[in-house]
């Protein structure tokens, strides 16, 4: 028989159910900052309801996409030290061919990669390799390409790009992209964070935040205080040894593209090393050329271009007007098909946004105003439900407090 729910959790979860079918996040929590430090802090809302467990700025979520900017301040960590090169071939690297069946005399660089202009796709998948298989079982299969558009001509927001991102850092090094991210980047910024909670605390795995969909219920993290048993797809036995990782067969194990488990206050560091140029607290992790290239679009929609929105959320999309190098760029669409204004002030901000399992994020910086957000909230719906732009409400709340 399944264990009975405490009287004190079963309120909470009826609580919290009830809200988010009123259209109010489980939990939300907001940090603003400047070069100098946090300016504003905003958290309410349950991270974990059945243990009633209040939402903290310290509280650890499962971030999404921004995923892809952290692994990108990683990626030229290594171009800087000359251990990757963005417009190199990267079939070299990977040590066989990725191309485009319909383009085969085209190469594929780590700048296409990190710009969604590779002409991969997700129709054949981007997360699903078990432990001991190779990538080539997505890659190889013909749905993964764009066959109407020439790698480097065409933006598609692709998930899959960031398992080859991550291959290619472990070719260049040698090191597990997990072990390869806490030293590159977590560990200098004194981050308690991890991806897929291989490398984080026992107390930021206390402070999980559970992530609930848009009718409450728990879709990830539910981990009631225990450490997930295996952080990776399970080889196909059921087995979890991994000592079977070979680098650079499969970047999909660690979730490079979403599983980045961080809180906001961390989020609001990361936020506050691009402000001041690639420094905090005196620790320098990348060249201001470095930070210069993440402000740098790479694409920008010009009407036939690109797809603006994202192809599996239908009810949200049309914010992707211009993207660098794992970077969105706000405020520089054309307001009418692509709105992606998303604070509303016409301001040209930097930084990524997420969402996965009911759970809505950003990170945005204003190098001119030297000034930035981050935020997060579970139990929503993802869709483009905003006022001033085609990010949703939440996204909107998040960005301008609430």
């Amino acid at each position: 028989m399944p264990r009975p729910i405490p009287v004190l959790a079963a309120c909470a979860l009826l609580f919290a159910t009830a809200w988010a079918h009123a259209g109010t996040p489980v939990a939300r929590v907001r940090v603003a900052f400047d070069k100098a430090g946090e300016t504003a802090v905003q958290a309410e809302g349950l991270a974990d309801v059945a243990a009633g467990r209040a939402l903290t700025a310290d509280a650890p979520a499962r971030i999404a996409s921004i995923s892809k900017l952290v692994t990108t301040i990683g990626v030229l960590r290594l171009v800087e030290a000359g251990q990757l090169d963005l417009d190199a071939d990267v079939s070299v690297l990977l040590g066989a061919p990725l191309r485009n069946p319909a383009f085969p005399d085209v190469p594929i660089t780590l700048r296409m990669l990190l710009s969604h202009t590779s002409s991969l796709t997700d129709a054949a998948g981007y997360w699903n390799v078990p432990l001991g298989e190779d990538i080539r079982s997505i890659t190889g299969q013909p749905q993964a390409w764009d066959a109407a558009h020439a790698p480097g001509t065409f933006f598609r927001y692709t998930n899959l790009n960031f398992p080859l991102v991550a291959q290619l850092m472990e070719r260049a090094t040698g090191e597990r992209f997990d072990r390869l991210m806490r030293r590159l980047v977590l560990f200098p910024l004194r981050l308690d964070a991890c991806f897929n909670w291989s490398g984080c605390s026992d107390a930021a795995l206390a402070s999980a935040v559970v992530l609930y969909d848009a009718d409450g219920q728990p879709q990830k993290d539910d981990l009631h205080g225990q450490r997930p048993a295996c952080p990776v797809i399970a080889a196909r036995d059921g087995s979890c040894d991994l000592a079977r990782w070979q680098p650079g067969t499969n970047g999909t194990l660690f979730s490079p593209q979403g599983g980045l488990r961080i809180s906001a206050r961390d989020l609001a560091r990361i936020g506050r090393m691009l402000l001041n140029d690639g420094t905090l607290d005196g620790v320098r992790l990348l060249s201001p050329a470095s930070v210069a290239l993440l402000a740098a679009p790479v694409w920008r929609f010009e009407g036939d271009n690109g797809v603006i929105g994202e192809e599996d959320e239908p009810n949200r999309g049309g914010f992707f007007c211009a993207y660098g190098l794992a970077t969105q760029q706000l405020a520089q669409g054309n307001g009418t098909t692509c709105r992606d204004d998303l604070f509303g002030d016409g301001r040209r901000r930097m930084g990524h946004s997420g969402n996965a399992y009911g759970l809505l994020s950003g990170l945005w910086i204003d190098r001119t105003a030297g000034t930035g957000v981050a935020y997060f909230a579970t139990g929503v719906a993802n869709d483009s439900s905003g006022t001033h732009s085609n990010f949703s409400a939440t996204e909107e709340q998040g960005a301008a407090g609430w």
